[in-house]
């Protein structure tokens, strides 16, 4: 299991007041490539709330990084030999940042693959994620894992 370290110096939140809301949220995606669970954190609200679409296979409602990283991506990579989710476009809403994409995998037991629209809605406040909700076609995931 990971572990994720909440930041005791905050500090960086003064260079995240610089980057704008969509550099904050491409900062986010780069974590999740690079398993960064320390800087997931960091640019995390520590009671971030993450909800994952109805139907989605062990989809859950999360609360904290280190609860995210142990019920979301911990969880990917036990059942999906591969899970990534191309990024087609960033909108910006002020607060809220949109990002729209495809879910693409391959399923470890099946070694089916899928591709399924999503889009991610992220709640900024003072540069930081305080929420995340998905959206995304859940038939799609389903399929490959049957």
């Amino acid at each position: 299991m990971s572990t994720v370290a909440m930041p005791r110096d905050t500090t960086f939140l003064k260079k995240e007041k610089s980057m704008s809301n969509i550099d904050v949220i491409k900062s986010l995606y780069e974590t999740f490539a690079n398993k960064d669970w320390d800087r997931f954190a960091e640019l995390s609200d520590p009671n971030l709330e993450w909800i994952q679409n109805e139907g989605f296979p062990k989809g859950r409602h999360s609360r904290g990084p280190e609860e995210v990283v142990k019920n979301v991506f911990e969880v990917f990579a036990k059942d999906w030999e591969t899970w990534s989710f191309e990024i087609e476009e960033y909108l910006d809403a002020g607060d809220n940042i949109i990002v729209l994409g495809s879910y693409l995998g391959r399923h470890k037991e099946t070694g089916k693959k899928f591709t399924a629209a999503a889009a991610h809605v992220f709640d900024l406040k003072g540069g930081r994620v305080r929420r995340f909700r998905q959206y995304t076609d859940t038939a799609q995931i389903w399929k490959a894992m049957t």
